[in-house]
């Protein structure tokens, strides 16, 4: 056991603390307090340990009870400042996204971080929830930086609807994983990844247990309602059709939020070209797409076959758009249109410099990039500021509140 005085936060959800030369990352901790905590991993030689906060002896003003029972040290791995009031979560978010902008991409800027609507403390937006599955079919999530299952009867966090389901109440056995998906238009589906393997089983919950078999990957929605591998949103009046197992937004109010943030970024005009690159679905090139006609262009890029699939349906209709299925980097050095414009959504691991070289020489006027993890994207922005481009303009939001995550919008264009 530890008696440390906690600094400031860290990228992924703690925050530093030093036991003489050693550095330490404390979770469940608030810059400023002093606490008592226990060594989660970290041996002598280790450049650093790993702790949990499991006493407080000088609290923060910003502290708060958690509100989810399964939070805490040892326990469900989900949240990271359930113990932090909204507002310093937030202040939390962008400390550790300036930090990242300065330490790896040498930008001075002070990000603040944008809430959106929804429940007054933070409860009950995440409507797609990946719910593992422990050896005796229990449902649950996964401790922190651990494989091992919590069981939980019920997530904070999660859409009401989720619990609706009844999924927390079933027992799954031969079952690795039970994936709720609620769209905004009040689809519902989940998704069955049968253990020991990669494919599923289409399911309705029970109280009794429920085998998983070697069928094909497949979803259902409740009772009465036709089964379907795929779930609708409605985007400011547009309709896409998405995989009930692939990637959306997962916050009511995300996709909205950042197709306006993009359209501010972009200010798009007729005749532009624009690149929609990781376009999943469509969600970005199907809300310009409007904006740059007549005469414009826009080619959606992305690789993953289902959502390949969607975006084709979604998009079929609007002239002047073309999907891509192809992955990113090949796209573009196959010979991808110079472009006015580009929107940049990658996956956590971010864009990547031969991603960034490339959207840089096609000479774009602006570009506008989607990032989900501050430190991949400092380090694309150094890439775009070593082609000759500069921040316009950063927008953070709080699309997971009482997580560490955030999502950032960075408007760009040259020098």
């Amino acid at each position: 056991m530890l008696e440390l005085t906690v600094g400031a936060p860290a990228h992924g959800g703690s925050c530093v603390a030093r036991h003489g030369d050693l550095v330490v990352f404390v979770r469940h901790a608030l810059p400023g307090e002093s606490v008592r905590a226990r060594v989660t991993e970290g041996r002598d030689g280790d450049r650093f340990w790993r702790a949990d906060a499991v006493e407080v002896l000088q609290a923060s003003p910003d502290r708060v009870v958690a509100p989810c029972r399964f939070a805490g040290p040892g326990a469900c791995g989900g949240c990271d400042w359930q113990h932090a009031s909204l507002p310093a979560q937030r202040r939390l978010k962008a400390e550790v996204l300036a930090e990242q902008l300065r330490r790896l991409a040498g930008l001075d800027l002070s990000p603040v971080v944008e809430p959106l609507p929804g429940a007054p403390d933070g409860s009950g937006w995440r409507t797609r929830v990946r719910f593992a599955v422990d050896p005796s079919g229990r449902p649950g999530l996964r401790r922190h930086r651990s494989h091992e299952v919590i069981p939980v009867t019920e997530c904070f966090i999660a859409h009401p609807a989720v619990a609706a389901t009844g999924v927390l109440n079933a027992r799954w056995a031969d079952t690795a994983q039970v994936q709720v998906t609620i769209a905004g238009s009040g689809d519902h589906a989940v998704v069955v990844r049968a253990a020991g393997n990669r494919r599923g089983v289409r399911s309705v919950p029970s109280a009794s247990p429920m085998p998983a078999s070697e069928a094909t990957l497949l979803a259902y929605s409740p009772p009465g309602v036709s089964a379907t591998d795929r779930v609708v949103e409605n985007v400011q009046g547009r309709i896409y059709a998405v995989p009930a197992g692939g990637f959306w937004q997962v916050h009511p109010y995300a996709a909205q939020t950042l197709v306006g943030a993009v359209a501010d970024a972009l200010a798009p005009r007729p005749g532009d070209v624009l690149l929609d690159l990781y376009s999943g679905v469509g969600l970005f090139a199907g809300s310009l797409a409007p904006a740059v006609a007549p005469g414009g262009r826009v080619f959606a890029v992305e690789s993953d076959a289902a959502a390949v699939a969607a975006a084709r349906d979604n998009l079929s209709g609007l002239p002047g758009v073309a999907v891509v299925a192809d992955r990113v980097d090949q796209a573009l050095a196959a010979g991808l249109p110079e472009a006015s414009l580009v929107v940049l959504d990658p996956p956590r691991v971010g864009a990547g410099r031969e991603v960034v070289e490339a959207v840089a020489a096609r000479g774009p006027r602006r570009v506008a990039y989607v990032a989900c993890d501050p430190a991949t994207l400092a380090r694309d922005l150094r890439t775009f500021g070593d082609c000759g481009y500069r921040v316009r303009q950063l927008r953070a939001f709080d699309l997971f509140p009482h997580t560490h995550h955030l999502e950032a919008v960075v408007t760009l264009e040259p020098i």
